[in-house]
């Protein structure tokens, strides 16, 4: 048997699917650590848990590293120890590396994690990123401004999500995120020069630091957008033909970024923006699965389960490449007004015209309170061999889907 500890924050819909993917491989001795009880897991996740530790704090490095030990003990050790969670990443490196684990170095989780290290590794590979600088006064955050000018991005030095991330405009706009960010030598912030362009993503499958496989998407429009703007609903298209020449300048400095980052084996999610120009910058870079149901849109446009080929990637260092088949997009539906979820509209249209082309679909439950993300209350996600198929049904999709808040 291999000894496996998954490590989760919660025992979530997503983080029970993957337990039950781990747990489900041949000769696997699953444990678990969590903040969550098992028992408000499900039937089926709980049957893949061997053994479950629960923790007040998985970020608590103490609190992890006892965890992991008393896990191990009861499962016969520990071969590989991985988490999904992106907080997670630096802790769970810091326990192998003090266990004699193998995984991914701290050093290199430092590298994914620590948003304007990262821009200083890919910046010194002479990678195309965005200007940027960690500042802990606002006098760094001014002069900053005056010498690469507006707009600018503030964002936390280990942020996810677009989470307390901010465009300002102008140098009132900088204060008044100044003042409610606070940077501080004890909270520092990033501040990056505003890239004006289309943005995508790029996921990556790398097996002892080389890339085998390779996604990518298009995001209508950016996620920093869609924040700002509470009415757009978001879409993310994943085109069918993912080797076009057009995208042969990311695919080299996506490889590039993370051999400089020192990627051994696992999946990253990297987003990056092509200018105006045609050229490319790369945002951000992330050690783990990507969110907003980009796994559940790979495994639909390769006909696959995305996140069984993840756990075996992670447990025994494998990956088949699938045949891309489909392109898929995903519209995520966000609320109008102020309230809780009153109605959802236009539902019946969609099933009318595009409804043999969805595939997955989550709507919002009446009564619930808004999402504030760019994710929003729901999504109807669509396939079909013909990327442009793809891309008219879900512009539909969004023209006929209304979430009342009120």
């Amino acid at each position: 048997m291999i000894p496996v500890i998954f490590v989760a924050p919660h025992l979530s819909d997503n983080a029970s699917r993957m337990v039950e993917a781990i747990g489900a491989l041949p000769g696997v001795q699953l444990g678990v650590i969590s903040m969550d009880r098992v028992d408000h897991a499900g039937d089926q996740t709980r049957g893949a848990i061997a053994q479950h530790w629960r923790v007040d704090d998985v970020l608590d490095i103490e609190q992890l590293r006892g965890a992991v030990q008393q896990v191990a003990v009861r499962i016969g050790g520990v071969e590989r120890l991985f988490g999904a969670y992106e907080q997670l990443q630096v802790p769970l490196a810091q326990v192998r590396e003090e266990l004699g684990i193998a995984g991914l170095p701290v050093q290199a989780a430092l590298n994914f994690r620590d948003k304007s290290r990262m821009k200083d590794v890919l910046r010194a590979a002479r990678l195309p990123c965005a200007r940027h600088v960690l500042v802990e006064t606002y006098l760094d955050a001014i002069r900053f401004a005056e010498r690469v000018g507006f707009p600018l991005v503030i964002k936390p030095q280990a942020g996810a999500g677009a989470i307390s991330t901010y465009r300002v405009d102008d140098a009132a706009a900088l204060g008044e995120a100044l003042d409610m960010t606070r940077p501080s030598v004890h909270a520092p912030l990033v501040i990056e020069e505003f890239i004006t362009g289309t943005e995508h993503s790029f996921e990556t499958i790398s097996i002892n630091g080389t890339a085998v496989w390779h996604s990518l998407t298009h995001y209508h429009p950016t996620p920093l957008e869609v924040v700002r703007n509470p009415w757009i609903q978001w879409v993310i298209v994943l085109p069918r033909d993912v080797d076009h020449p057009m995208f042969d300048d990311i695919r080299t400095a996506g490889t590039d970024a993370l051999q400089a980052l020192g990627q051994g084996t696992g999946l990253t999610h990297m987003e990056w923006f092509r200018r105006a120009d045609g050229s490319v910058a790369i945002s951000e870079v992330a050690a783990r699965p990507p969110g907003a149901q980009i796994t559940t849109m790979i495994s639909r446009a390769n006909d696959i389960d995305f996140v069984s080929a993840w756990a075996r990637l992670m447990v025994f260092d494998e990956f088949t490449a699938p045949e891309r088949r489909y392109a898929v997009a995903a519209a995520y539906l966000r609320g109008q007004g102020a309230g809780v979820v009153r109605h959802v509209h236009g539902i019946d249209r969609v099933y009318e015209e595009v409804g043999h082309l969805v595939c997955d679909i989550k709507l919002p439950m009446i009564g619930q309170p808004p999402n504030a993300t760019y994710e929003g209350d729901g999504y109807i996600i669509v396939r079909h061999p013909d990327t442009a198929v793809v891309e008219k049904a879900i512009r539909r999709v969004v023209e006929l889907v209304h979430v009342e808040l009120g």
